[in-house]
């Protein structure tokens, strides 16, 4: 099954339901949970198995001793469970709550059509835009959106000229609502994946100096392990690719680590690649026994777009001194080539990324240059990754750790 038909069916669960199959999971009886959940349990028998006709899986086993989660039931719970509790945590951070004890009466009250008018207005900008996308009235839209502000009784919208916007604090309830979400597709496509199915997409950022060669290079050993894989890449400078990893578009990203102070993102070092001034061959500069910085700050230079890493340690080169001629910023690999090797450009590259340059580039004998920076995996702090985000993070490692060119990567101490 595909990715869309996991999103199709994760959709068409209501949070009832996932209540009461998380109850059932958790006390292990159906009738301890229609009395948890004050419901009767022919109400939370018939729930139960519209979810697994829905899934497409049994999930639970009946006994006369109770009802037991199967293997299959276990996968599928545990993604239940981080649902809610983030559902809990995003409640307490609009501080409709304390604590997430107190939150769960709100989460009680909450309903598919509730997060999914915020989530929408949120993606679209406007409750007219999202009620289009829906396919539903800009009323409707809106009576979902007055239960929503009336169970959490907190402001998430505004009125303005244009239209009925998303306030700040509702744009961050909905981004953590959208992240809680996705636990639902990622448990049924672990189902489906626990069947012999193909798993979900995974959605890669690569960063534009390094994540792209290194990803590159380990995508046909992953094809190899997974050949029925959907794999999604995006691309773009280190401040949007970070936006895009909290919001939960790209699942993890590959390349320079961000320098971060946020406790919502968390990276793992994979090796430490040193920048070097980069010129093409048979630059003058390569000539020189020993490249200064007077020698640096007379020539034209191709720099890394604002924010980025590379533009960071250019500034620092240079720091409490004129800075050389710098008119280009880009962060495209292969435009920076293409300027390089037709010019006499300078530009900063890490050692990572000189070694796929086919020896049409040369490192400058000047350094080193510091701080060295390293490459490899951001992901969301609180992130459970699935069968394929695991088997694609471990291929990435043991790719790093044998570089084809060792004496060019150092390992990340």
């Amino acid at each position: 099954m595909t990715s869309d038909d996991s999103a199709g069916r994760a959709t068409g669960l209501s949070l009832r339901q996932l209540r009461l199959f998380q109850a059932i999971g958790d006390l292990k009886s159906v009738r301890r949970a229609s009395e948890e959940c004050s419901l009767s349990q022919p109400a939370v028998t018939q729930a139960l198995a519209k979810l697994e006709e829905q899934i497409g899986v049994e999930l639970v086993d009946r006994r006369a001793s109770g009802s037991y989660l199967n293997e299959l039931g276990q996968i599928f719970h545990g993604r239940v469970r981080r649902f809610f509790e983030q559902t809990e945590q995003a409640i307490v951070g609009t501080g409709a709550a304390g604590t997430t004890m107190s939150a769960r009466p709100i989460v009680n009250r909450l309903t598919r059509s509730q997060i999914r008018t915020l989530t929408s207005t949120v993606e679209h900008g406007s409750f007219e835009s999202a009620a289009e996308a829906l396919g539903i009235s800009c009323a409707s839209l809106q009576r979902a959106a007055r239960d929503l502000e009336g169970n959490l009784r907190v402001s998430l919208f505004y009125r303005t000229a244009a239209g009925m916007l998303v306030s700040p604090q509702g744009a961050l309830f909905g981004r953590r609502m959208k992240l809680a979400l996705q636990e639902i597709e990622w448990g049924i496509e672990e189902l489906d994946a626990a069947r012999g199915g193909t798993g979900r997409q995974i959605v890669i950022g690569a960063m534009p100096f390094g994540g792209s060669v290194l990803l590159a290079s380990v995508l046909d050993d992953f094809l190899r392990m997974h050949p029925q894989a959907d794999i999604r890449i995006m691309s773009d400078n280190a401040a949007a690719m970070a936006k895009s990893l909290r919001q939960g578009d790209v699942d993890l990203v590959i390349g320079l680590l961000p320098e971060m102070d946020t406790d919502e993102l968390a990276s793992e070092a994979l090796a430490r690649t040193p920048y070097s001034v980069v010129v093409r061959r048979g630059h003058p500069l390569t000539n020189k026994g020993r490249v200064t910085l007077d020698d640096l700050v007379k020539c034209d230079w191709v720099v890394g777009e604002t924010g980025s890493s590379r533009r960071r340690c250019f500034e620092r080169m240079f720091g409490g001194r004129d800075e050389p001629q710098a008119q280009i910023a880009t962060c495209s690999t292969p435009v920076i080539r293409q300027l390089l090797e037709r010019s006499d450009r300078l530009t900063l590259m890490t050692t990572y990324e000189l070694q796929y340059a086919d020896g049409r580039l040369r490192a400058l004998a000047f350094g080193p240059i510091m701080p060295v920076p390293s490459i490899g995996i951001t992901m969301r702090a609180n992130w459970l990754p699935t069968r394929l985000h695991t088997d694609f993070i471990e291929l990435m490692r043991a790719h790093v750790a044998t570089p084809p060119q060792q004496t060019l990567l150092r390992q990340a101490s």
